[in-house]
């Protein structure tokens, strides 16, 4: 079994399209959602040994602590974590609701730092460094109309990258993000048909992305082959903003 890595938000998506591939990698995962989910009961039925589940809420530190608590205790101090989990909200800033704002800051960078910060306590006391790998996203390089909110969280996230890869790189841990275009996901179901439309019209690659077009490089920084890449935000969009 390889080394743990931590997920946030595995049960659904992306995130938990992260967790079979870094599962089947031989990787040790320890990941948490607010809820259950529907498939990783079988995935938990089928690694019992190096798959490891426990509810928590992202925004708030208890349960973040709780989760990373008991993840270190599961597996041990983890060699890597992927801030994934994250929700979108959209609406014209100038009416969005300030508890809509303030669950989108919360859960999308007040989170990932908490995360960050309980994990590298663990993370820096194991021999051989670490990897961080942030899931931020195209809309806070380039924005886009009623995500405002959301384009700030996910710009946030690019800047943590930067600044912390400069805090722990002499103690080989990288940190890095990866900001996937649109995808075709339960992230992506608000959008109209029009809007999808549009969207592929403007991709140079004339499709949505879909989880499988981000995971392998998220295995990538995690691996060997990344040991000097950090600090960098690593776009895959399909070359909508090329």
């Amino acid at each position: 079994m390889k080394s743990p890595v931590i997920v946030t938000g595995g049960s659904r998506g992306l995130g938990l399209s992260i967790t079979r591939a870094l599962l089947e990698e031989g990787y040790a995962v320890a990941t948490c959602s607010r809820t259950l989910g529907d498939a990783l009961p079988g995935l938990m039925a089928a690694h019992p040994d190096s798959l490891f589940w426990q509810v928590a809420d992202i925004g708030d530190a208890t349960s973040t602590q709780a989760f990373v608590k008991a993840a270190v205790q599961r597996f041990g101090p983890p060699w890597g974590l992927v801030n994934n989990a994250g929700i979108a909200r959209e609406g014209i800033l100038a009416t969005l609701p300030l508890v809509e704002v303030d669950s989108l800051i919360q859960t999308n960078l007040t989170g990932a730092i908490q995360m960050a910060r309980g994990v590298l306590r663990h993370m820096l006391s194991r021999p051989g460094g670490g990897r961080i790998i942030n899931i931020s996203s195209i809309i806070g390089q380039r924005g886009y109309t009623g995500l405002a909110a959301y384009a700030a969280t996910k710009a946030g996230l690019d800047g943590l990258t930067r600044a912390l890869a400069r805090e722990v790189g002499r103690r080989q841990i990288t940190v890095n993000s990866v900001a996937p275009g649109y995808l075709d996901t339960e992230m992506s179901d608000t959008l109209s048909a029009g809007q999808r439309e549009q969207i592929v019209r403007r991709t140079p690659m004339a499709r949505l992305g879909t989880a499988g077009d981000i995971v392998p490089a998220v295995l990538f920084l995690l691996g060997d082959g990344a040991r000097f890449i950090t600090g960098q935000t690593i776009t895959i969009d399909g070359g909508i903003t090329c």
